[in-house]
């Protein structure tokens, strides 16, 4: 099977370097937004605990509400940047989630801080559906795939980046203050938008859908495998990595004796091999097919789990050990995902760009917010954690065969032609 029966291409002519790189600046300081505002508070998750008088359960809902909310919001901003254009939705989505930002850091209470980050994470939706949009409006195929992974190299160093900031943060001030920093990032992301990022939906490729016609094409999508695969795989896949994003904080600072600037410096770790797997899938992506790519990836992502759960069986369970697989895990991933995004994405046309982004979104954000929650139910505890991660892995690699399949049995889906 071809690279081209995989995901055709469609070449990214008239593109110059300076528009590309501006994109990639622009877009990757957008979808790193609220990414950063997921990452940059969880070392102080033990703090803010004490501080508001309530259990680690309750502030690890602080997570799961801004998740749901990222959800929820793409499902909403999605087919609207369809209808009125990319630039009006993200514009307005960044200024609300400025303000909403600056209302958590003056929340008094977990539930409070629960529903302001509801709204933040609704908000924040804008950068991260209209984004994705926006990349689907220029490149497709593997234009898409090269395009993609570049951008992430920019956004992967806010989450890499997040805690190692937020631990420093509140080592000079109160917990609070890591909301003012989210305030002012997202202030900078909404005046580059203004700035430089021009409408990329032609008003004559816009689309007014009324609930009918929405309905009929969120189940179009549903029933496109060539969509419905991939998109199985990113969000399984965002599964897997959310289980450990959001319980690690406690587990290694309370059950494998971190601190939380060491805590941050391990995190900052496995993201850089996240971003580093990202960067072997840019390698990879002239010299091998994209199944192959995704194969790879999986199971390297697999040994990663296995290692986790092994040094656990064997009783040799530590800081080191753990993250050991923990690198393993993210590595993998970071093949895993741009790939299985770009396959679902350029499978169909620029005119339903905004619906298929918000439909990929709001799943694979509302599973992020329920997965880890499900995974934890006995309590934030690190057997829990493996047990998460190793069954949303074995779901993750699933979908990966089954996307393999779809694309053999018919290679070039007609939308993307």
């Amino acid at each position: 099977m071809s690279a081209a029966a995989f995901m055709p291409p469609v070449a990214a002519d008239g593109h110059s370097r300076r528009f590309i790189a501006t994109m990639v600046f622009v877009l990757g300081a957008l979808s790193a937004t609220a990414p950063i505002a997921i990452d940059l508070y969880l070392p102080a998750f033990p703090a803010m605990a004490d501080a508001l008088g309530s259990p680690e359960s309750r502030i690890q809902l602080t997570l799961t509400s801004m998740m749901i909310g990222m959800g929820i919001g793409q499902a909403f901003i999605g087919p609207l940047s369809d209808r009125i254009g990319r630039r009006k939705p993200l514009i307005v989505g960044m200024i609300v989630f400025t303000l909403t930002s600056l209302v958590c850091a003056v929340a008094t209470s977990a539930d409070l801080l629960i529903a302001m980050r509801f709204v933040q994470g609704l908000s924040g939706a804008a950068g991260v559906v209209v984004a994705r949009a926006v990349i689907r409006d220029h490149f497709s195929g593997d234009d898409m795939t090269r395009f993609t992974s570049k951008m992430m190299f920019v956004t992967m160093l806010a989450p890499m980046l997040g805690p190692v900031v937020g631990a420093q943060l509140i080592r000079f001030g109160p917990w609070q203050t890591v909301f003012v920093f989210m305030a002012v990032l997202s202030l900078l992301s909404t005046f580059l938008v203004w700035k430089f990022l021009p409408e990329s939906l032609p008003a004559q490729d816009r689309r007014a859908m009324g609930g009918r016609e929405f309905a009929s094409t969120v189940a179009g999508l549903v029933r496109d495998a060539h969509f419905i695969a991939p998109t199985l795989v990113v969000i399984m896949n965002f599964s897997m990595l959310f289980t450990y994003v959001s319980t690690f904080s406690f587990i290694s600072q309370q059950e494998l004796g971190a601190s939380a600037g060491f805590y941050s410096l391990v995190f900052a770790v496995g993201t850089l091999a996240l971003l580093a797997g990202n960067q072997a899938n840019m390698v990879m992506i002239d010299r091998s097919q994209p199944h192959q790519r995704m194969i790879v990836g999986m199971v390297i992502a697999l040994a990663g789990v296995a290692w986790i759960a092994g040094v656990q069986f064997a009783g040799i369970e530590g800081l080191w050990t753990v993250t050991a697989g923990i690198i393993l895990m993210m590595f993998g991933c970071g093949i895993v995902f741009p790939n299985a995004g770009a396959a679902a994405m350029s499978s169909q046309p620029p005119q339903v760009a905004g619906t298929a982004s918000a439909f990929m979104g709001s799943i694979q954000m509302g599973a992020g917010g329920a997965m880890p929650a499900l995974a934890t139910i006995g309590g934030v505890t690190l057997a829990n954690m493996t047990i998460g991660v190793s069954v949303y892995a074995v779901a993750t690699a699933l979908a990966v065969a089954w996307t393999i399949k779809v694309y053999r049995k018919d290679p070039v889906p007609a939308a993307a032609v």
